[in-house]
């Protein structure tokens, strides 16, 4: 499924620069027709992009100017929107300034006329100083027919606006204050200058400005930001300086501007709860504000908000009267009971209606808490040394929780915490930044060109501020300039900013500092790249402090007293529970949790273990005083199935596998993996059985647990701690041989046997073989694939064996091509399977170890119960899938009804073959994995549990399941497809996809490169297939175009949808690709493909799609 386009249409301009900047065709005027037919139906707004535009920027200019000349009022043009490398994400950031600009331009002008009539305040920052605008000004709602790229027919349902209210006209010779914007990088920008591309973050930026201006003013310099509203919460970390992302994705859009770094995870106080008959469900599906929570009077489902009131937590008395028919009555208590009474029945067992919304609480606080991971642990910070600055509306409700969960002991929560978004735009700075791509070593000679460069960018900001005008008379603003180098390791995209001092020993030891600390390890080897290089000038506002100053109390008053006691329900039990108005709390004033403090703008819940201080700066300090209930009672969780406790490991298994996959792409070096993210990662119990995965590549997934299970089976007695194993023998559990999986045991201090394992899984660009990129179409045994590592020691107690390594990899007949890759890559698989093996040993340390193990078998249980939920409403049925190479594939599908099993027979399947496409055991178990799981309509994961319903039977010395010395490489690739859709076809489900994954390699003694080529999707029986997209058993990404042509000496001519490709039917099949590469230099190159002889079949009376087909064109013109 892709993401819905934001565009209108696309428009082809025939030019094109080489990465080098040669010319290589003029622009070509026959665009213009079309370009004026758009203008005619009424589209004012464009998007400009175009190869290398970014540094040749020539042709983008002249093109912009034809558009000013027919009369196009917003043209984005990309290298002024994002003058970085990466045509795909530079150009979705040209959209989003296309789509979003108009309406933002609108929205000033409307403001600037509507604020013209107001009294002008001595200072508005972002709408709250003297709280002078009460009401929002909102925009009209109903844009016009035609608003630009994609907003035809009104298809933007709500308006996009600006979470502030802006103070007054932008115009220079205008009395009143400046109209200022906050933007996505944190800082306020002039009207004028207001870009749609830089909208998208702005309000929860204003929320991270408004955490460390605060965090900062009360003496906390290290925070974590926990930003909770409605329906999301937003997480940030803070150590001294804003961390900005300069490539980031939302809603499918990939982004190449600066943005803060924020991470967001669907767990909110509207977040729907629910009971799926085995697990505790928190979101991702909100209840939004209409209808909102149950207890909101509008028949609402449960929400964690509602957790929150059944636990006593959220008052009525408390909490504003606004609800019923004329918004004047206090939320529904009663309706909230009654749900969670009966909520309580549906589930059975023991659980009250209190433990049942206890249970949701706690996992919507797991789920929290490892969004804080992701942007503190995964990124080498330790937490616990951290402040918890927690705001948003529901974010006092749950800040003690999230700091436990997290081992934070101090929670810092403003007297404005409630509304610290709007507050921090207010608190914002004036920030203008300036880019530019560089992409060259950084050696001394270079130093001083980077200075020159960035004193031109630093004098361009400056200009601008100097356009927008001084804030107010000299001596109330400064400015203040940070320049940047963008640093990454040469072959590496993992890029680090270091200050420019223009000294090469200290932006060299300030990158290492840095890498260390994020990813464990440093290559001092290898040169680093300056990828560009940035500046920016900020002219802080000097914002006067707000007098919210804590009164103090008398030495002879008695400490403040509650205004309420209520019942709160509290470690398993109800508790009277204080109930204390901020306002009347004063400087020193101390309350021990339990206890619950509310304000104006949020309830703040002070659990038991907890106290509250309000300091003299009126801020809430809370400070854990004890330790938490059964931290040192991990037995206490017991080896019970626990409907809460499922959820939570489900969650927490998952997080796992999804840490070592961020460290395996950070710490990597090679395009195929970094990039390509041609990689799984996952975690497995004690006999070798998968429990959890990150949704990487599937074909691997299926099949790891078989390489666990040789290793056991040979190494059983021998294996110690610090030891790490490889493996890509096709023949024990492997795919083939790029794929070199990385399996480290796990113990704790008192074992003598493996209590887990963790592996990685990565397609190493070439492995040895007859071909570069070891994946030639013509072998016939598997020696001629590459160099077979089965279970090698690659880490003998902790020690890396470097040279046994390199032994194997550079000897025998066809030897690697450059081992220094597959080791440093083979580095970044053991980082990421230490890291599992740390979070594996925390969470044992934590919840116990019989615990742990006990869940890793409930979550295949429950991934079971699942497939034979499926397998309740399948029947049977058989198909023959026939290949190209003349072999088949024939499976029949029988399902026992009672038993609630299946039973997949691929008797009659060819004998292996001559060729590569014969297919190892482990990826038929894969495939069979796959089609299954996805027929489950769920959030489950991808386990060994799946497989348990399901009996196979695959035939010994078939083409799927042969012998040594059979080649198998195109039995991954491209065979697994073919079982897969020969499954989902004998199933009836969906017609055939591609049936190929298009794997293209190219290289010669200096380059090897690999890639899995796109292609269209099978329709179903309600929907139609896709265009153009990896599909089924494989999940990697193509390398962006830019970056291919500047790394690799090719020219990409072509590469397009294949229009009218897909198979006709009552839904139509998706259509493929074409795509062609132009070779600058010799090289070698091979596409091991399929479905260029036999179409792709259709289903239910649907036509096949169109065969594919590979040609050469020498320089002849010889096809």
């Amino acid at each position: 499924i892709l993401p819905e386009m934001l565009y209108d249409r696309a428009i082809e301009v025939a030019e094109r620069y080489s990465a080098t900047g040669e010319e290589l065709t003029a622009v070509n005027p026959d665009f213009i027709p079309s370009l004026q037919q758009a203008y005619d139906e009424g589209i004012r707004s464009c998007a400009i992009v175009f190869m290398h535009g970014y540094r040749y920027s020539e042709h983008e200019k002249q093109v912009a100017k034809i558009a000013r000349e027919i009369g196009f009022t917003q043209i984005s043009v990309s290298h002024e929107v994002s003058p970085l490398m990466k045509l795909v994400s530079r150009g979705d950031t040209a959209v989003v300034d296309a789509y979003l600009s108009p309406i933002l331009g609108r929205y000033v002008e409307q403001v600037t006329s509507q604020l013209s009539n107001l009294n002008p305040p001595d200072r508005v920052g972002a709408g709250l100083a003297n709280n002078s605008l009460k009401k929002p000004i909102i925009p009209q709602q109903n844009p016009p027919d035609r608003v630009g790229a994609g907003l035809a027919n009104n298809s933007l349902k709500k308006p996009i606006i600006p979470q502030q209210n802006p103070p007054s006209s932008s115009s220079p010779d205008c009395q009143f204050p400046k109209l200022m914007f906050m933007q996505s990088n944190g800082g306020l920008v002039d009207a004028a200058k207001f870009q749609g591309k830089n909208s998208i973050l702005s309000g929860p930026a204003g929320g991270i400005v408004g955490a460390v201006q605060t965090s900062k003013k009360a003496g906390f310099d290290k925070i974590i930001t926990f930003d909770m509203g409605g329906t999301s919460t937003d997480v940030a970390h803070f150590n001294g300086e804003y961390e900005r992302e300069f490539e980031t994705e939302i809603a499918g859009v990939r982004l190449r501007s600066p943005v803060m770094a924020i991470h967001t995870v669907a767990a909110g106080g509207g977040s729907v709860v629910f009971f799926d008959g085995a697990r505790y469900r928190v979101g991702p599906e909100s209840a939004g504000a209409n209808p909102g929570p149950a207890c909101y009077r509008k028949g609402g489902p449960l929400t964690v908000t509602d957790c929150n009131v059944m636990l006593g937590k959220i008052q009525p008395d408390f909490f504003p009267k606004v609800f019923g028919l004329d918004g004047d009555l206090p939320i529904a208590t009663e309706v909230v009971k009654q749900k969670f009474v009966q909520l309580a029945g549906e589930i059975g067992g023991e659980k009250t209606p209190e433990q049942v919304a206890e249970g949701f609480l706690a996992i919507a606080v797991e789920k929290m808490a490892n969004a804080v991971k992701k942007i503190s642990l995964q990124r080498g910070y330790d937490v616990s040394e951290y402040t918890l600055c927690c705001f948003g509306g529901a974010g006092g409700q749950h800040a003690c929780a999230i700091a436990d969960a997290l081992s934070i002991k101090r929670v810092f929560i403003h007297p404005y915490a409630g509304v610290l978004s709007a507050y921090g735009m207010g608190l914002a700075d004036v920030r203008v930044m300036r880019e530019r791509a560089i992409e060259e070593l950084l050696t001394n000679e270079l130093i001083g060109d980077l200075q020159d460069i960035l004193t031109e960018l630093e004098a361009e900001a400056k200009r601008e501020l100097n356009r927008r005008g001084a804030e107010g008379a000299e001596g109330e603003s400064e400015i203040l300039v940070v320049r940047k180098l963008h640093l990454k390791y040469q072959g590496s995209d993992s890029v680090l900013m270091v200050n420019s001092t223009g000294n090469l020993e200290e932006m060299q030891a300030e990158f290492e500092a840095l890498h260390r600390q994020r990813y464990s390890f440093i290559m001092p080897e290898k040169s680093l790249i300056v990828e560009a290089v940035s500046v920016e000038v900020v002219e802080t506002m000097n914002v006067p402090d707000e007098s919210i100053v804590a009164n103090s109390r008398d030495a002879e008053s008695i400490a403040q007293q509650p205004i309420s006691t209520v019942q709160m329900y509290v470690a398993g039990e109800w508790r009277e529970t204080p109930v204390y108005r901020r306002d009347d709390l004063r400087s020193g004033d101390c309350i021990s949790g339990p206890a619950t403090i509310v304000e104006a703008t949020g309830t703040n819940i002070i659990e038991p273990g907890w106290e509250g201080e309000i300091t003299e700066n009126n801020d809430l300090i809370l400070n854990r005083i004890s330790a938490p209930i059964n931290a040192d009672n991990t037995s206490y969780y017991g080896v019970e199935l626990d409907p809460v406790l499922l959820e939570i490991f489900n969650n927490l298994f998952r997080a796992i596998a999804e840490q070592m996959g961020v460290t395996l792409q950070n710490t990597s070096s090679s395009v195929n993996i970094k990039e390509r993210l041609d990689f799984s990662c996952a975690i497995f119990d004690k006999n070798g059985q998968l429990v959890a995965n990150a949704p990487h590549i599937p074909v691997h997934l299926g099949s790891m647990s078989e390489s666990i299970e040789a290793l056991i089976l040979a190494q059983s007695h021998t294996i110690k701690p610090g030891d790490v194993y490889v493996s890509n023998n096709p023949y024990n559990g492997g795919t083939h041989l790029p794929d070199i999986t990385t399996i480290t045991p796990v113990f704790d201090d008192s074992s003598s046997l493996p209590l887990f394992y963790v592996a990685s899984r990565g397609h190493h660009a070439d492995i040895g073989g007859i071909t570069p990129g070891s994946m030639p179409p013509n072998s016939k045994i598997v020696t001629e694939e590459g160099v077979l590592l089965d279970n090698f020691q690659l880490v003998s107690e902790g020690k890396f064996r470097e040279q046994e390594l390199l032994k194997i990899l550079t000897t025998g007949d066809f030897p690697v091509r450059n081992p220094a890759q597959n080791i440093a890559d083979l580095q970044a698989q053991v980082a990421a399977n230490n890291r599992g093996v740390a979070e594996l040993i925390e969470m044992v340390e934590c919840y116990g170890l019989e615990t742990v193990q006990a869940y890793m078998g409930f979550v295949q249980n429950n991934a079971e119960e699942s497939v034979r939920r499926v397998i309740d409403v399948l029947q049977d049925g058989e198909f023959t899938y026939p290949m190209d190479s003349g072999g088949q594939i024939k499976v029949a599908i029988t399902i026992n009804k009672s038993a609630r099993s299946a039973k997949i027979d691929f008797t009659g399947t060819s004998p292996q073959q001559f060729n590569n496409f014969n297919a190892p055991a482990a990826v038929c178990k894969a495939a069979v994995l796959y089609v299954f799981r996805t027929l489950v309509d769920d959030d489950i994961p991808l386990n060994a549990g799946c497989l348990k319903p399901l009996e196979i039977i695959n035939p010994a010395g078939c083409m799927l399941n042969p012998r040594y010395p059979a080649a198998v490489v195109a039995g991954n690739v491209e065979t697994s497809q073919n079982i897969t859709d020969a499954l989902y076809c004998a199933l009836g489900a969906i017609a055939s996809s591609q049936g190929t994954m298009n794997n293209f390699t190219f290289g010669n003694h200096r380059y090897q490169y690999y890639e899995t080529i796109c292609g269209g999707s099978g329709a179903g029986a309600s929907f139609d297939g896709t265009d153009a997209v990896q599909t089924h058993m494989t999940n990697s990404r193509l390398t962006d175009p830019e970056v291919l042509e500047w790394r690799f000496p090719v020219l990409l001519e072509s590469f397009a949808i294949r229009a009218n490709s897909g198979g006709n039917g009552y839904h139509r099949g998706g259509n493929g690709v074409v795509r062609r590469v132009r070779f600058l230099e010799d090289m070698t190159a091979g596409i091991l493909s399929g479905r260029r002889v036999i179409s792709p079949c259709g289903l239910h009376g649907g036509e096949a799609g169109e065969v594919g087909r590979n040609y050469v064109v020498r320089f002849g013109g010889n096809v």
